[in-house]
């Protein structure tokens, strides 16, 4: 608080309720950790700002021929107090019922109000990153909604259909009630779950009594907002002097105010402490630093007249709260009606809190984004305040509309306040942050006022990885082309992603990992920065996007595969940023160190330096330097295979550590190995052992080459020669051939004459022929002392096909 202010509260004169005494409760603030609506001629929030800036009134003058389409009666029409506008909001009657697990008929019975609410709070628990599923914490819910025209319009005309649905299930589907229950229930929010209905202040107070949750340690996070959907919706209206407006135009302190129009619109905030939020990493858009609630009692000329003394009174309580000097306040979003009464008194009230700290003149920004929407009524409030919020934390005040000349009942040259006309740079004054209030007040004097600042400073992390793993997933196949296409336009949409740690992309990716429910429906893509991303997503590149169907509460099996895939910078830059993975990695080198006389990690790593230098691809170097480079050195059998081992292992506990347990494994090969010690059966120095015992004894042997037909095992057999083998049966159509390399090539040249396409594998020994059974008997060798025991987890055997037996998996 201001200085003055101390001294004359220091003089014996109390603070409004005794808010300095609760001023430490609040502690640093509460955090808007997302925000999420729908509101006239803006579908979200971004849309909103862009709105807002560019200084759009999402107003619509609707024709006589549509007025007459809508059922309005043309004696009306002709009525010249008839005003053909209304604020309108798109796509009402869309609803993805089963998403949230209502069938048809309830969809059809149910309020607009409580769908848009619902799929609004979806959006804002997305937008923070929470999964309510997984998330240990608790979230409330406060909200409220407008009388239901859609009750009153569209279901008590069929009675019928009423007396068959039931009463009850009709005042679950309608009754503002129900609006937050709803939501707790479709969304497993296990918070507070209060309904709030204070008219035209629903919204604001719903947010001041989320933020008092907050503070009594209630819950971890809650949801604040309001909806009103106006139904029908796309009809005008008679005008009520002195409320509403006579040309469909809302003049928010202007000297030609005489009123609102009506509108439709849902919001939704997001809410955690602020420390909570700073500890768990949330993007903090704004801090809400005081709040307050009251009523003007009976002080005042009606029942829907507004009074002074209330408006002062909570005014004043939200900034004791807060702690700041009205001074520091740049920014007022008023309740702003543009009405010939209460505006005046609205900014009397501002005058005389911010007069009693300052004699400041005009430093003060007022507006009203009903201006530009019109009055939402339940969610006018949350409206301003997500106007508010994205101001403080992108520095910039959007213009009021339709603003003059000022009323001359404001006497604006001797207060500290102008109309804000225009979009402006916020630039407070040299170290005093963005901060704002947020007034909704309402027909009956439930007043609300919240005090916002612009979102504290956070040090930046550390360099992000190069790459990154981008995850999505939905409900149906349509749905995630759906959510694929949103991706590619939120990433072409911010190009800020490629900052210089590479941080907005690794938070990005974390996000979708992390802060998403998982559905069947999956995608995934590995890429390294937004403009990979946006190329391998674009073209659905099938070797880069990999798309599949799950059951979300399904187990996880890890494939493990043969030699083959090694290549030179393996696992490099997971070893280099990821200390748990190397930690891993170094502990099996550690164990393979004593066998093979040498660090694989040598090969697996330096090589790939020298590639970098060269401009290389790390998979084009196997094989490249020869015996004596590292890369060449990979591609001996006895470095590789034990090289390939760790990397899987260490791969795979990472996973593990990460709580992805596998219920199953399959290994091909070597891979084998690799599932046997995850399961159990070898311990790791028993399987270091033999693993590069094994590739020493297969290195040693004399080189063979291996080679991919796609034909059936039975047709392959019928061209093979005495010294090929099928060393293994890859599918229906795929058989792999393997023998020595003259063999091989005859083969090679026969099919290719007979038109079919083969490959050679990429191999230095004809594994799984009989040019393996020399090293049998050296293996069985190599396997005596070592201890087997039955397998822990499940896998599946390369010998018989089928899951491995435990005898089968400790003999020999």
């Amino acid at each position: 608080m201001s200085q003055e202010k101390d001294s004359k509260t220091a003089a014996g004169d109390p603070a409004p309720n005794g808010a300095e005494g609760i001023a430490d409760g609040i502690a640093d603030g509460i955090a808007v950790v997302a925000m999420a609506g729908r509101f006239p001629g803006a579908s979200d929030i971004e849309a909103l700002w862009e709105d807002l800036c560019a200084g759009v009134e999402s107003i619509t003058f609707f024709s006589r021929e549509e007025l007459e389409a809508a059922g309005v009666d043309p004696a009306l029409l002709d009525d010249p107090r008839y005003v053909p506008a209304r604020a309108v909001l798109d796509d009402i009657d869309r609803f993805d019922a089963p998403f949230f697990g209502f069938g048809a008929r309830d969809a059809e019975l149910m309020d607009p109000q409580l769908r848009l609410f619902l799929e609004t709070c979806w959006e804002v628990i997305e937008r923070a990153g929470y999964d309510t599923e997984t998330w240990r914490g608790s979230i409330g819910v406060f909200g409220g909604m407008g009388m239901s025209g859609y009750l009153l319009h569209n279901l008590l005309t069929h009675p019928r259909l009423i007396a068959e649905a039931g009463a009850l299930q009709i005042r679950i589907l309608n009754d503002a009630n129900y609006l937050v229950a709803q939501a707790a229930y479709r969304l497993n929010l296990t918070g507070p779950s209060l309904a709030v209905q204070t008219a035209c202040s629903t919204s604001l107070v719903a947010t001041c009594v989320a933020c008092q949750s907050l503070l009594n340690y209630q819950c971890d996070a809650a949801l604040a907002g309001g909806v009103l959907v106006s139904v029908p919706q796309r009809v005008g209206y008679l005008v009520q002097s002195g409320v509403t407006s006579p040309d469909g135009h809302c003049r928010a302190f202007d000297a030609a105010a005489q009123g609102a129009v009506e509108g439709s619109g849902v919001g939704v905030v997001m809410l955690k402490r602020l420390a909570d939020a700073l500890a768990d990493g949330d993007r903090i858009h704004a801090v809400i630093k005081g709040f307050a609630t009251n009523n003007d009692g009976s002080s005042k000329a009606s029942f829907t007249a507004p009074g002074v003394d209330g408006q002062v009174e909570v005014v004043a309580m939200a900034q004791a709260l807060a702690g700041v000097d009205p001074a520091t306040v740049t920014y007022v979003e008023a309740h702003g009606t543009g009405t010939p009464l209460g505006d005046p008194i609205e900014v009397a009230a501002l005058a005389e809190v911010f007069g009693a700290a300052t004699d400041q003149k005009g430093f003060c920004a007022l507006g009203s984004i009903k201006t530009n929407i019109g009055h939402l009524d339940a969610a006018a409030g949350i409206a301003g305040l997500i106007k508010t919020v994205l101001a403080a934390e992108r520095g910039v005040i959007p213009a009021s509309l339709n603003f003059q000349a000022p009323n001359p009942q404001i006497d604006f040259a001797n207060s500290p306040f102008y109309v804000n006309a225009e979009t402006r740079a916020w630039t407070p004054p040299a170290g005093v942050p963005r901060r704002a209030g947020v007034s909704a007040f309402a027909l009956g004097g439930a007043n609300a006022h919240v005090v916002v600042e612009e979102p504290p400073a956070v040090a930046p992390g550390d360099a992000a990885p190069a790459w990154q793993l981008l995850v999505l997933s939905a409900r149906t196949e349509a749905a995630l082309e759906a959510a694929t296409g949103r991706l590619i336009d939120h990433l072409k949409n911010h190009p800020e992603l490629d900052g210089p740690d590479g941080s907005g992309f690794a938070d990005l990716a974390f996000t979708l990992q992390a802060g998403r429910r998982a559905f069947p429906y999956r995608r995934t893509v590995v890429c390294r920065g937004r403009e990979d991303a946006i190329a391998a997503l674009e073209r659905r590149d099938p070797r880069r996007v990999l798309t599949g169907w799950a059951e979300p509460r399904e187990g996880v099996a890890f494939l493990l595969s043969g030699l083959g895939n090694q290549h030179a910078g393996m696992a490099r830059g997971l070893h280099e940023q990821i200390p748990a993975f190397a930690a891993h990695l170094d502990e099996v080198s550690e164990a393979l160190r004593p066998h093979l006389g040498e660090d694989e990690r040598r090969a697996l790593f330096k090589g790939a330096e020298e590639a970098e230098g060269e401009g290389l691809d790390f998979r084009a170097l196997v094989g490249r330097s020869g015996p004596g480079g590292e890369a060449g050195r990979l591609a001996r059998t006895a470095l590789a295979q034990p090289a390939l081992f760790a990397v899987e292992v260490a791969l795979a506990r990472l996973l593990m550590d990460w709580g992805l347990r596998p219920q199953a494994l399959l290994g091909f090969s070597l891979g084998e190995y690799t599932a046997a010690h995850l399961a159990g059966v070898l311990a790791l120095p028993d399987a270091a052992r033999l693993v590069a015992g094994r590739a020493r004894l297969i290195d040693e042997l004399p080189a063979g080459a291996m080679l991919a037909v796609p034909l059936p095992e039975t047709d392959v057999r019928t061209r093979l020669s005495p010294d090929l083998s099928i060393s293994a049966i890859a599918g229906p159509a795929l058989t792999i051939v393997a023998g020595p390399e003259a063999a091989v090539a005859a083969l090679e040249e026969n099919l290719s004459k007979e038109g079919l396409t083969v490959r050679r594998l990429q191999t230095t020994h004809a594994f799984h022929s009989t040019m393996m059974e020399p090293a049998v008997a050296r293996l069985r060798e190599l396997l005596r002392g070592v201890e087997l025991r039955a397998p822990e987890i499940p896998y599946l055997s390369n010998v018989t096909g089928t899951w491995i037996t435990a005898e089968q998996a400790t003999d020999p």
